[in-house]
């Protein structure tokens, strides 16, 4: 597959001539073409569940975006969430995109606009459209240009669609394609437009960076000739401008369409010439022009670099940049650029930090946090290995753990705090440890197992507050040096982490206390009865540690009867769960009664209003005669349920129902009557079940419905099972979800 392994490497799409990356490059041109943008890319789902690759970019330099090549689907992101959710995301200017995801503007701080669509077909999930394109502030994208995207994306569906029924693969492996842009200018036509932008030093680069025509001053200016730089990637033939550090002003130019000034260093070692480096873009190219810096000012400080050579702990040698002065009236900040030999890996460690910190701010539990850590720690650092342990009465027990060989770490779980290992004595002194090499940790800690025999180590504490809270390891599959920078910044996330794990395992604690209480109000099992199979299944939200108010119920009356129960009260917490218990309770003990439907969710709803004045609830509540198979059913606010008959065919039953309970002490509950056949399912559930953020409660319905006219109607469990599994599987569920399922075996005449 088509590669760009750095900054000054074109990708090279000669090698990718299959049906699919053709689909793919057509539908990228198209999208740009229709609503007006400079760029667009493809992602596409990967063999990797959870994971989107970015399978076909085009109008902006591909290496550029390298961090962006894979997502995560569950990471905050317009890509992920376009595609999580089935919907458009449309950030028209760099305000709407910070105020809905601010990780993204982190990573790109400039003025932009971004279209994504998702590419579905039916049920079938391929990926998402992008397109970049000029900010309009405060202008949101016009209905056409909606019209006109989707259209984009429904069209790449039906290819891709068409694509697998044939065997193609619509599944991305590898690196993405870079579609290459037209030629670049040359010539007098060339000449002419980059004399248009400004008239010195001048080189005029095509969208994908591409050097087109060269002035006299600049081929002066670098001592090489116009025909030996024109049609070569810029980075390509002034590979110091290819150095990490200038990505983002190459990332800013390209984007936001805004003028760029920054320095750069020609050579990487003193004396190299300082230049000044400006970007004027414009939609056909991008004008680069350079000059020398005024006279200086002053000489900043000079800076120190570990030795990669030399003992994690005590060597350092320095190499300092006597020679780096600039102009104090500059606005440029020069002194970022004083060191200028950091590894790619280094400045992205440098650059992510602030992405790392955001999503730490979102991670609720340890999991969560571990997840966070691997999905933007390792690759910011260029790691490969990730274990971090928690502390629990003086020993360290594995929490988490990645890229190490299976079973390798068994043997550190549950470790004391008196054994001398780096994992453990990072902790007790609080100090980081570094080893460069594996020999360098061998020869620290005589013994110690390896997992392997090449690579760098990282022991980081996790200290919050001034409390111990475990230790976290960062593995490399390289011998490698870590800068002070690169020190510096660990040493800070790793207070982070401890903070968030810190705080995780409140939440984890506090989760499976409210955990225990919600389990505790609901039935432990529930009555079996000749003729009727009953089933009840419930799932807590994952969203908030707060317990919920949905409950079911199956109560053998006084009389004979089946008293089928589901209700959902208002809120999360303590005191909804509270008026749950109260409220089921109340169901109960008027079922056991001999209460009619009527009398049962009408005296219910009295002690609601008595109880608990503003507290609301919806109930349906069912008698069933085993025997007959007569129904009588009573609802309050509650949603329809779902009766599947023999044949398979599923209906929305059509109750009369009364308002929700807890709001009108006057209120009526009328009485429908129905039969419930032998080999017949009627299932009740709460809203949790057919509730998704930004569809309407109808689709839920259907979608259930269909699910349950699809399930084998035996054994029930498995349709019980069935019904919840892909409920089950969504790590963000805001609401809790109860389910309860009555099948009618005999009984009939």
């Amino acid at each position: 597959m088509a590669r760009a392994d750095s900054l000054g490497a074109a990708p090279d799409t000669g090698d990718a001539p299959d049906a699919t990356a053709q689909v793919l490059v057509r539908a990228a041109t198209r999208a740009v073409e229709a609503v007006g943008g400079y760029a667009a890319g493809i992602y596409l789902r990967s063999p990797t569940t959870g994971l989107l690759l970015l399978a076909v970019f085009t109008g902006l330099p591909l290496q550029l975006f390298r961090p962006w090549w894979r997502m995560q689907v569950n990471r905050p992101y317009p890509v992920a969430e376009a595609y999580r959710s089935g919907q458009t995301v449309l950030l028209p200017d760099a305000e709407s995109a910070m105020s809905r995801f601010p990780q993204l503007m982190a990573g790109l701080p400039f003025t932009f606009a971004s279209l994504y669509e998702p590419v579905t077909a039916g049920t079938e999930r391929f990926g998402v459209l992008v397109v970049l394109r000029e900010a309009t502030p405060g202008i949101p994208v016009g209905t056409a240009d909606r019209e006109r995207l989707r259209r984009a994306a429904e069209r790449l569906a039906a290819d891709l669609t068409a694509l697998a029924r044939a065997g193609g693969r619509v599944l991305w492996e590898g690196d993405p394609i870079g579609v290459p842009a037209p030629p670049p200018e040359a010539g007098a036509e060339g000449a002419r437009k980059a004399a248009d932008r400004l008239a010195q030093a001048v080189l005029s680069l095509d969208r994908e960076g591409r050097i087109g025509y060269v002035n006299t001053a600049a081929e002066a200016l670098l001592g090489i000739d116009g025909p030996h730089l024109r049609g070569r990637l810029l980075w390509e033939a002034l590979p110091w401008l290819g150095h990490p550090a200038y990505e983002d002003h190459f990332r800013a130019g390209f984007m936001s369409g805004e003028p760029v000034h920054f320095p750069a260093r020609r050579g990487r070692h003193p004396p190299g010439q300082w230049l000044s480096v400006d970007l004027y873009p414009a939609a056909d190219g991008v004008t680069l022009t350079l000059g020398a810096f005024a006279k200086p000012a002053y000489a900043p400080a000079s800076r120190t670099r570990q030795d990669p050579g030399a003992d994690a702990h005590t060597r350092a040698d320095t190499d300092t940049d006597t020679d780096m002065t600039v102009n104090m009236a500059s606005d440029v900040d020069v002194d970022r650029y004083t060191d200028l030999d950091m590894s790619a890996d280094e400045a992205s460690a440098l650059y992510r930090p602030v992405a790392l910190a955001i999503a730490l701010t979102e991670a609720v539990t340890a999991r969560q946090v571990s997840a966070v850590v691997t999905e933007e720690l390792l690759p910011a650092f260029g790691g490969r290995q990730l274990a971090i342990y928690l502390l629990d009465e003086r020993h360290l027990y594995l929490a988490w753990e990645t890229g190490f060989p299976q079973g390798f770490l068994n043997r550190f779980d549950g470790v004391s705090l008196d054994v001398r290992l780096p994992g453990v004595e990072t902790l007790t002194t609080g100090r980081p440890m570094f080893f460069e090499s594996m020999q360098h940790l061998a020869a620290a800690y005589p013994g110690i197992p390896l997992d392997a025999d090449v690579g760098a180590r990282a022991f980081l504490p996790l200290i919050a507050s001034g409390r111990p809270v475990g230790s976290c390891i960062l593995g490399f599959d390289s011998p490698r040096g870590f800068s002070p920078e690169e020190r510096t910044v660990l040493t800070a996330l790793a207070g982070l982490i401890a903070q968030a794990l810190a705080r995780a395992r409140r939440y984890d604690s506090e989760v499976a206390l409210a955990r225990g209480l919600q389990s505790a109000l609901l039935p432990h099992r529930l009555p079996v009865r000749e003729h009727v199979d009953t089933v009840g299944r419930y799932l807590p939200g994952t969203q908030g540690m707060e317990v919920g108010g949905d409950w079911y119920d199956v109560v053998e009356t006084g009389t004979g009867l089946l008293a089928l129960v589901i209700g959902d009260v208002q809120g999360h917490g303590v005191a909804a769960a509270a008026t749950m218990g109260q409220l089921r309770s109340a169901v109960r003990a008027f079922a056991l009664s001999g209460s009619t439907p009527e009398q049962v969710v009408s005296g219910t709803n009295q002690l609601l209003i008595d109880l608990d004045p503003g507290q609301f609830a919806s109930c349906c509540y069912m008698l069933l005669d085993p025997t007959s198979g007569s129904v009588m059913a009573a609802r309050a606010g509650h949603p329809q349920p779902l009766l599947r008959h023999p044949d398979g065919r599923t209906e929305v039953l059509d109750l009369a129902g009364g308002v929700v309970l807890g709001i009108d002490p006057e209120a009526s509950y009328p009485v429908t009557e129905l039969r419930l056949t032998t080999g017949s399912i009627l299932a009740l559930y709460t809203d949790g079940l057919v509730e998704n953020p930004g569809l309407d409660i109808d689709v839920g319905v259907e979608r259930l419905r269909t699910a349950l006219e699809a399930a084998r109607p035996s054994p029930l469990t498995e349709t019980a099972d069935r019904l919840m599994s892909e409920a089950g599987n969504t790590a963000d569920r805001p609401d809790d979800i109860a389910l309860l399922l009555a099948s009618r075996t005999g009984g009939d005449p």
